[in-house]
């Protein structure tokens, strides 16, 4: 007879077995190459072209001419196309510093603040004195300035805006506003609290990015505090009173509604001679390949730096052949992501490009010729880049309208809207023998337009991963068994732990199962 511990009847429990599989971390292409501003060799991640200009710059002039950088063309090019997120790593030649303003007229004439530039390069030098309707001779879109506005002494504060250098007193152009800052340590509105004071540099010994100065992380997108040369510590009295003997530190107005200045003697400038565009050899963009090793070692960091593309549009592996090699065994070694490489120049022909090619044998890298002619976006002019420039648009645009595992190349998801032309057009005989080098064709069409016609990476051996769809489908799996994987490390090897990490993973090869990606697993 039953036994029962309370009034009988059927107790009925819920046990959810069900799971809903997350999805992979998204990350998006990666970038190295001159730019006409930004930090210099710190990565950083950028989610518009908007927000690409504003940090890095358009065109720029050399010489007597007017130039973009391969890098801005590409990534005008990628999110065009549908790229929702580009690591941009700014290389230069020879040494870059930053700008400095010191904010001067105060209530007194010493200097509270000194501001300097997050961008490096001559091209933030706005320095110089405001012409009668407040615009600065040397001020450009490129460059910025910097306005204080709102000074209250009694509260012990003011505000810091930061405007772009071409502008004028009655029509100002505000990229940042920092409101309620303060000179004393002790509050929570310290200016360098808000405004953020780190100095970050890459070390080489370490190949990483070290804090060289500086207590409070960056805020700003244009600048950082310098030096705070008199703060206001213990600004109130016991009463709650603003000090009569700090009071004059606080910077703030004279007699006009606020006060502006602008900054000066940065260095670091295109380098004379540069050669862009179809001109690019050894010399490229006024660097030298060398240039780029700081950043290349530095992206080999696969925990600090996340991307599932790289290109490096300036560098080819018949003119820059140790970068090529360096990049490659990195992208092998860290095993999530795909590089777009250029055999060779402008000047190079079919058979240059299929010999460079051959030197090459990995799933994890892909490359397509010819050279292609587009519009420049900042320029106008019609000029011809590297088919990387192009590439990493065509992969994001084929991930938006299909999968990463659809292959990146025919009429419709691989057409290149944007160019004009190709340097060649190829018969069907020059399409075959590139495809058999590994070397994918971009064809031309009649009214269909030009189009990569090929999706092979550089693996020599004919397997399935001599395929980018499939290289890149399996660049998926990993990333998303790994992240499942990692959470996982020192939890005992149980059964529990097991069906665990299969309750995870099952969902989201089922889904890519449905969408035509794997047969099956």
């Amino acid at each position: 007879m039953a036994n029962f511990s309370s009034s009988p009847g059927v107790k009925l429990n819920e046990i959810d077995k069900s799971l809903v599989a997350g999805t992979p971390v998204a990350v998006g292409a990666a970038i190295i190459g001159p730019t006409v501003k930004g930090p210099v060799e710190l990565p950083t991640v950028v989610t518009s072209y908007s927000e690409f200009k504003n940090k890095f710059g358009g065109s720029f002039t050399s010489g007597s001419g007017v130039f973009t950088y391969l890098t801005s063309i590409s990534a005008y090019n990628y999110f065009t196309e549908g790229g929702e997120s580009l690591l941009v790593t700014r290389v230069v030649n020879g040494s870059y510093t930053s700008a400095t303003s010191s904010i001067i007229q105060g209530l007194n004439t010493d200097e509270p603040i000194v501001l300097e530039t997050i961008s490096k390069g001559t091209v933030m030098n706005s320095f110089g004195t405001e012409n009668a309707d407040g615009t600065l001779d040397n001020g450009t879109s490129d460059n910025i300035r910097w306005e204080v506005t709102g000074t209250n002494t009694d509260k012990g504060t003011f505000n810091i805006v930061v405007r772009q250098g071409d502008d004028k007193r009655d029509d100002k152009t505000i990229l940042e506003t920092f409101n309620g800052l303060s000179m004393d340590p002790n509050q929570s509105n310290f200016v360098s609290k808000v405004i953020g004071d780190e100095v970050l540099e890459y070390d080489a010994t370490t190949n990483q990015i070290n804090i060289t100065s500086g207590e409070f992380s960056n805020n700003s997108q244009y600048v950082r505090v310098k030096a705070v040369n008199n703060p206001t510590i213990d600004y109130f009295d016991n009463s709650g009173n603003a000090k009569v003997a700090l009071t004059g530190s606080i910077p703030g107005k004279i007699d006009v509604t606020s006060i502006s200045g602008s900054f000066g003697s940065a260095t670091g400038a295109v380098a004379g001679g540069a050669l862009f565009y179809d001109k690019i050899v050894a010399s490229t963009q006024g660097l030298a390949g060398s240039d780029y090793d700081n950043m290349i070692n530095l992206l080999s960091n696969k925990n600090d730096y996340q991307f599932n593309i790289l290109s490096v549009p300036g560098l080819t592996n018949d003119n820059h052949s140790s970068q090529i090699s360096s990049i490659i065994n990195n992208t092998i070694e860290r095993g999530d992501n795909i590089f777009i490489m250029d055999t060779v120049d402008y000047d190079g022909t079919l058979a240059n490009a299929l010999t460079e090619a051959a030197a090459r044998n990995t799933s994890y890298a892909a490359t397509y010729w010819p050279w292609l002619r587009i519009i420049d976006p900042e320029t106008g002019k019609e000029v011809f880049v590297p088919a990387s420039t192009l590439i990493p648009g065509v992969y994001a645009h084929n991930d938006k309208v299909a999968n990463t595992w659809n292959a990146p190349a025919g009429i419709s998801r691989g057409g290149l809207s944007t160019v004009l032309k190709a340097k060649l057009k190829l018969s069907e005989a020059n399409k075959a023998s590139l495809y058999d080098g590994n070397v994918n064709p971009i064809a031309t069409f009649p009214k269909k337009g030009v189009v990569v016609f090929g999706q092979k990476t550089l693996q020599k051996k004919p397997t399935a991963l001599d395929r980018v769809n499939v290289r890149r489908l399996l660049l998926d799996l990993k990333s998303f068994i790994g992240q499942v994987a990692d959470n996982l490390v020192f939890e005992q090897n149980t059964a529990t732990t097991r069906n665990g990490f299969i309750a995870q993973v099952t969902p989201f090869l089922e889904t890519i199962q449905q969408k035509g990606g794997l047969y099956a697993f």
